[in-house]
Order: structure tokens, then sequence, then C-alpha cells
């Protein structure tokens, strides 16, 4: 992903027209690594996201939604202090770095003018946010807290005086001379590309290639005249952003970088980063805050499936218990034949159509109606073991179905359903309920994925069991279309329409299994049938569910379609 000094030029001049003279109106850190600002400027409000994120990091313009905190952390609350009302007067990128200081002028607790800066580093796993006094050149606080342990370079705490990133040793191409650009390459050493990445300021490998591949095998005037066309666009911002798809997917600002046919351009650098960290960040965080609950439903479906297996063979010893039931009544009926002290005894068994001789092993310090006893108990032992045991299979089978479901919904979990599943979790006795403070939460509010099929038919999706619930029991009709995934675990689906087209359903249908643990299978089977003939059975796990009269289609999952019919 190549968020380099061009991109972050390009961002910057866009900020810059959105951004300037704006009055800082709202300010939220709604996670460790994010934070948005609302600016007003023109009568309009904008919404600015900085990224601190390791894999990530970025800054621009968005209308993405976040769940914010309920208090805000100690950074968010400085930056409130020190910047909330205050006017942007100015963003500007130092040379070609990925470094953005954003000047902000306000007034402090008495009324007197104060000026801050808002410095942003996207470096990597090593970005940071900082606030400092350009008075004093002092910081105020940053999101990432540096000591001199980690870094004796550059302390990054309250109070330290801030010191820039070290230089590089590369060389600002806006302000270099063609001629001196070519005087700098090595054409015997070869490796044109790595020779001007390690040359030039801000760019990133996909540029260098680029640069090195127009001017493949050619002399030093064709270097030059590239290093030129290149530099100009620069120079005078002309930038078309574009996504490239493929096996790994990429973007930037310089449509010379890549020619490539199957390249997805956009009007503003904002809407191009939107739509490639669409998702990504969001499922990197929740995976975050997913990974100990992962981790304990894998272990307690794997706990089940060891259970499994033990049950298993007590239920194979179990197997036996006829053969004991039909040895004591063997004894029983060959009573005469046994004398006390024998260790065995031979007899016929009238459970042999032909009648072949059994012999049946004796305890010699038991009589011979203890002996015959002592089988009779063990019959009664291994058949009431079986019994039990097939209850816990069928028990075990139960969990691990159920759990598999809560898998396949965390895997798709958004930040909002979390809060559902661990509710789901002590309502079913998994976990201890927090004891809840005096204020008593209001209800919250069921919100499904809400889709339009090409004809206008109202498609909704559980994202979870609660939500399976609702859409199912509650907000469908007892005529209108469910649909889920054949012997899979996914999502309740639910066609608002009793005679919906044969479009339609198979875009239902596509839906089910986009939200299915077959999301990336092909030709996967989706049941459909009349709400009426879906039920849920007494005592059932939360979102389980039996049903009839169903037909069966097959579809392919395709993500870009899907979304094409979100609401």
């Amino acid at each position: 992903m190549a968020f380099d000094g061009i991109v972050t030029r390009a961002v910057t001049q866009e900020l810059n027209e959105a951004l300037t003279s704006g009055r800082i109106t709202k300010i939220y850190q709604p996670t460790e690594h994010e934070l948005i600002f609302t600016v007003r400027q023109n009568s309009k409000n904008k919404n600015l996201l900085i990224s601190i994120h390791p894999n990530y990091a970025r800054l621009h313009l968005t209308n993405e939604k976040f769940n914010n905190p309920k208090e805000p952390p100690m950074f968010c609350m400085v930056l409130r202090k020190h910047l909330s009302a205050g006017f942007i007067e100015k963003v500007e990128q130092v040379e070609l770095e990925r470094i953005i200081h954003i000047s902000v002028k306000g007034k402090d607790e008495i009324g007197d003018e104060k000026n801050k800066t808002l410095i942003i580093e996207i470096m990597g796993k090593h970005s940071n946010v900082i606030l400092v006094d350009p008075e004093r050149d002092m910081i105020l606080d940053s999101l990432k807290h540096i000591s001199t342990l980690q870094n004796r370079h550059r302390a990054i705490l309250p109070g330290q005086t801030y010191i820039a990133p070290p230089d590089q040793g590369k060389i600002n191409p806006l302000t270099l001379d063609s001629q001196a650009f070519v005087r700098k390459l090595d054409f015997n050493q070869g490796k044109m590309d790595r020779q001007i990445l390690n040359l030039l300021m801000g760019l990133s490998p996909i540029v260098s290639q680029s640069i090195a591949e127009r001017a493949f095998l050619g002399s030093a005037d064709t270097y030059q005249q590239v290093f030129e066309q290149f530099q100009q666009h620069l120079i005078n911002h002309q930038y078309k952003p574009f996504i490239i798809k493929g096996k790994k997917d990429d973007f930037h600002v310089l449509d010379m970088v890549a020619d490539k046919d199957y390249k997805y351009h956009f009007n503003q650098v904002s809407d191009m980063l939107n739509q490639f960290y669409q998702g990504k960040a969001e499922r990197d965080r929740v995976k975050g805050m997913t990974h100990d609950l992962m981790k304990w439903m894998k272990n307690e479906r794997d706990k089940n499936k060891r259970k499994i297996k033990k049950h298993e063979k007590t239920l194979n010893k179990a197997q036996k218990a006829d053969e004991y039931q039909k040895k004591g009544e063997l004894l029983t009926a060959h009573m005469h034949l046994i004398k006390h002290g024998d260790s065995s005894v031979s007899v016929v068994d009238y459970y042999d159509p032909d009648q072949q001789e059994l012999t049946i092993e004796l305890d010699p310090n038991k009589t011979p109606s203890q002996n015959a006893q002592h089988y009779f108990k063990q019959y009664q032992k291994l058949k009431k073991s079986r019994e039990v045991v097939t209850v816990e299979i069928d028990k075990a089978n139960e969990e691990i179905d159920y759990f598999e479901r809560l898998i396949q919904q965390l895997e798709q979990a958004r930040a909002e359903d979390i809060e559902d599943i661990r509710e789901e979790l002590q309502e079913q006795g998994y976990f201890k309920a927090k004891q809840q403070g005096k204020k008593k939460k209001g209800k919250k509010q069921i919100q499904p994925d809400h889709y339009v099929a090409s004809d206008g038919t109202e498609i909704v999706v559980g994202r979870n069991n609660k939500q399976n619930e609702y859409v199912t029991n509650r907000m469908a009709n007892k005529n209108d279309i469910w649909l889920h995934t054949k012997d899979i675990p996914g999502s309740h689906v639910i066609i608002r329409s009793y005679q919906p087209s044969e479009a339609t359903i198979l875009e239902a249908a596509m839906i089910a299994a986009f939200y299915s643990k077959a999301k990336l299978s092909s030709s996967v089977p989706v049941d459909y049938t009349l709400v009426k003939h879906v039920r849920k059975p007494n005592g059932a796990k939360p979102g389980y569910v039996i049903y009839d009269n169903q037909q069966t289609v097959y579809v392919t999952p395709d993500e870009d379609k899907v979304n094409q019919l979100k609401q």
C-alpha cells in the first residue's frame, strides 16, 4: 500500500482546500489508533480521520461512522482542551516526507490567543500524533508516548522539546535539477528502480519502478525526460487518484505510475482512500477486540469435540451391554452346571440359531448366583451409561453447532455486534454478567442490515443470533420468504414479499451465502421457504431453527454485487 510522500502531498493539498479557516467543533478518539475531527467550514461539517494504525496509518476526509467510547481517553481530552473551537490556519507537509503539520489558532482559559500545531507522522508502526506548542517547541502530549529507553534520539513525552524524525539523506525531487538527478545514477550498477528509491524522498516502490520502467534501457536523456515529466506532475499537483485491483490491491495519485487497464479512478484523494481502506481497518480493529473471545469460543468448541471422542469410546464399550445380559441369563438357566470355585463354565447358547456352546468366565470366589448377578449388574450399568452418553453426545454436538455459528458471526462481526454476542453468552450462562451501576441502560435497538433487490424488494439480514431471532420472529410476516445456507452456519435472511421474483430470490440467496461460513466458496446451497414454516424448538440455543417445505438454489457469493444492493 503506497501511502508515500506523494500521496501525502496530494492529501495535504486537499485538506488545505477543505479545512483552512474551518472551526474545530468536535474531537473524538474512537480507538487507541484513531482520531476524528469535525471541522465546520463554509457552513458544512467535514470529518477528518487521523489513524496511526500499524498497518493502515493515514489521514483523509471521511464519511465513515465510528462508535465512540463513553469516556474519552486522556489524549482526546487534551486535544479538546487545546484545539476545540480553534480555527485551522494551514495544513502543510514537511518537504516530501509523510509528516503533516496542522496549525490551529485558538484561545486559552483566560481568553488569550494561542497557537498550537498538531503534527501527524505517518511512519508505519512508528506513526504518531503529537500536539506541540510552537512558541516553545514543547510537546504538550502525544497519542503514543516514547521514552528515551525506547528511542534515545528523540523522546516523545509531555514537556519534552519536539525533535523531528532524523533525515534519511534523500533528496527532495521537487527541488532537484533533472541533470543532477541523472548524474547521481550509476548506469553500470543496474537495479535502477532501487537506486531511484534510495535517492529520492517520498517515493514508494510503485513510483520508483514506474520511473525505471518508463526509461527502461534508455539513455541519460531518456531518464532526464521521464524525471522531468514526473517532477512536473508533482509541482503542478496533477493528481488522478486510482486503485489497482489485482492479487494485491494498491493505490496512488499519479496516473503515470501504473499503466493498467484495471484501475479505478476517483475525483478526490479522500474518496480513493476511503474506498481502499473501507472495512480493512474496521476488520482489523474488530479482530483485536474479539481475539480473546474468539480464542475462548474455539477452545469451547474443541473441548466439546474432545468430549465426544471420549463419550464415543464409552459408547463402544456400552455396546457390549446386551452380551452381559445374555451371559447373566445363560448362567441363570445353567446354574446346575456351576460349582463353587469354578473359573468358567461352558453352556449351550440358546440365542445362537446353531446352539453352539459358549464359555463364560466366572469369579471362583463368588457363588453361581453371585456370578449371574454380576453380569446383570454390568448389563444395567452399561445400559444406563449408554443412555447417558448418547444424551451427552447430543448435547456436545449442539454446543459445537452453537459455537460454530458464533465463530462465523464473530468472523464477520462489526464493532457494534460484539456486545450483542457477549450479552448472549452471559444470558446463556457462559459468562458472569458484569455488575451494572445505578444508572440503567436503555434498551438497545436491534439494527439488522437492509438491502434492496434490483426490482425494489426489501431484503433484511441478521448479523448475529439476536438479530436473526428478531428478523425471523418479530420483523417478518408469516408469508415473507426466509433463507439460510443449507447445513452451513450463516445468517437469517428475509425477503419482505410473498411472491418475489426469481431474480430477487437469487439476490437474497447470494446475500445469505455472503453472510455465511461459505462466503469464499462457490455454488453454495441456500434453502428458502415461507416464514410460517420456520420454528424454534423448545430449549434450543439462540438463533437455532428448524424448517420444512423448503426449496434450494445454488449461488456464488460476490462481494461487489452484495455491496451494490446495500441500502
